[in-house]
């Protein structure tokens, strides 16, 4: 089974070449689908084998897999799909250069992402989110107009002093194990609770690690760069991008702060993350407000999850089942949601929300799944961001951070109702012209994927088997019991 382990990164990359060499053939667009169906592929068949406790390596020890990083390598591949398989149609009308190398750039992301999630050195695994930086910085910047441009430089000065950042902490928590009997940066020597790690080294080194890893997941106040990318970029991207690329760099930050706990308690990362994620869901609800374009709405929107997975990650164990639901919850349905807002953009011509009015009367095709993702987005019954949610809340309490999970609460309503005004205002209501029209019930681009989306997070915090119980055991990985 350990042959597996390669399958996500080869098989990306061998697409990558084939885009290339394809590049008159129109079977070249389909080559996000396949990268991302071999990602998806590989990650269910070591969920298989990790549930009965097996753990996977190969390289020498430079990848494995366990409970987590199997689940963080299907959540990789089935928002992989969703975004390349639901934008074939607005991704291919978007494109008017280089249409091989931007599925190959496709690819590539999504081998760098599954590389971070199956590395077991943590200085293997700054470099797969550094990988995907340099991929991503391109692809942002796809449609060569200026602010896409500049939304690329910006995402590639702040990323870089993020990752930058993150490599200082990273080489500090090597330094930290300098004296013990074998200096290593492997997270499975590092998360043994017998170690010997130099305390102060170990709160420099996660702290900063933290922090640039929080960077990359858009956390407040390092987040300004996200905004901009995700708008830019073209739609299968910035599902890409907000859907996991962001968990990826949260998954990171799980990695370290295991280390970080055995050592110096869970309080120093606690107090920090809290703060990050009230702050992201105040930046969130502040501009969420007043928000004209409905791509950053949606970018504005992963700030405001990202921090309350922030405060999931800050309140430890009893919350982290949650946390790891509504990861897969979260980029699935804002996968299908930058899917549905490319088709929006082609059909409309516009982002602005102003400019786009009656979508329930005049394209029912497309506002009938866009009101149910966004109500999925905001966390209503039955999907699964609303028990993730509450799972965190409940924790929260059950840990003594009644505060934190009361403000949080309080953001929470404030971007329920931005949200909700900026929906209806999209969607409800007669056309402006009052002309007479045909209703456009078509979806624009493939509809099963949009539908297999929405139904998955519909349906899996149901699943007690086999999902419950490898939420528990990537728990239990985090907790150094497995």
């Amino acid at each position: 089974m350990s042959f597996v382990l390669w399958i996500p990164l080869v098989g990306p990359l061998a697409f990558a070449g084939l885009s290339l060499l394809l590049r008159g053939s129109a079977h070249r667009r389909f080559v996000g689908v396949a990268a991302s169906s071999a990602v998806l592929v590989s990650g269910l068949l070591l969920v298989s084998a990790v549930l009965d406790g097996a753990v996977f390596e190969s390289g020498g020890g430079m990848l494995r897999a366990d409970a987590l990083s199997a689940y963080m390598l299907s959540v990789v591949g089935a928002v992989g799909l969703i975004s390349t398989w639901g934008g074939l149609s607005s991704a291919a009308s978007s494109r008017t250069r280089d249409a091989a190398g931007y599925e190959a750039l496709i690819a590539l992301f999504l081998a760098a992402m599954s590389l971070a999630v199956l590395a077991d050195s943590i200085g293997l695994m700054w470099a797969a989110v550094e990988a995907t930086t340099i991929a991503t910085a391109f692809l942002v910047g796809h449609h060569r107009t200026r602010r896409s441009l500049e939304a690329a430089w910006k995402y590639v000065i702040l990323g870089s002093v993020g990752v930058a950042i993150a490599l200082l902490g990273i080489v500090l928590i090597y330094a930290a194990s300098v004296g013990t009997d074998t200096p290593t940066l492997s997270w499975v020597l590092l998360s043994q609770a017998d170690r010997g790690l130099d305390p102060a080294l170990i709160t420099a080194g996660g702290a900063l690690a933290v922090l640039g890893f929080a960077t990359k997941s858009g956390l407040a106040p390092m987040h300004t760069w996200l905004p901009d990318a995700h708008s830019q970029a073209p739609a299968p991207v910035s599902g890409l991008m907000s859907g996991v690329l962001l968990s990826v760099a949260l998954y990171a930050i799980l990695r370290i702060q295991s280390i970080t706990n055995l050592v110096i308690g869970p309080e120093f990362l606690r107090t920090m993350l809290s703060i990050g994620g009230l702050l992201s869901l105040l930046v969130a609800a502040s501009l969420l407000i007043r928000q004209r374009d409905y791509k950053r709405m949606l970018a504005y929107s992963s700030i405001e999850h990202m921090g309350l997975m922030a405060i999931g990650v800050a309140i430890g164990p009893a919350a982290l089942p949650s946390v790891l639901l509504y990861i897969l919850g979260h980029g699935l349905i804002k996968a299908t949601l930058f899917v549905i807002s490319g088709r929006i953009l082609k059909v409309e011509g516009t982002p602005v929300i102003s400019d786009v009015r009656a979508l329930l009367v005049r394209r029912p095709g497309l506002a009938v799944p866009w009101l149910i993702a966004m109500a999925a987005i905001v966390g209503f019954p039955p999907f699964s961001i609303f028990f993730s949610e509450v799972g965190i809340i409940m924790a929260g309490w059950s840990v003594g951070l009644g505060g934190v999970v009361g403000a949080a609460l309080v953001l929470l309503l404030v971007i329920f109702a931005a949200f909700t005004r900026l929906t209806v205002q999209m969607t409800i209501g007669a056309p402006p012209d009052g002309a007479a029209f045909t209703p456009d019930y078509s979806t624009h681009g493939p509809r099963l994927p949009i539908i297999l989306a929405l139904a998955t997070t519909a349906t899996i915090a149901f699943v007690a088997e086999p999902v419950g119980t490898l939420l528990l055991q990537a728990t239990a990985v985090l907790g150094g019991t497995n």
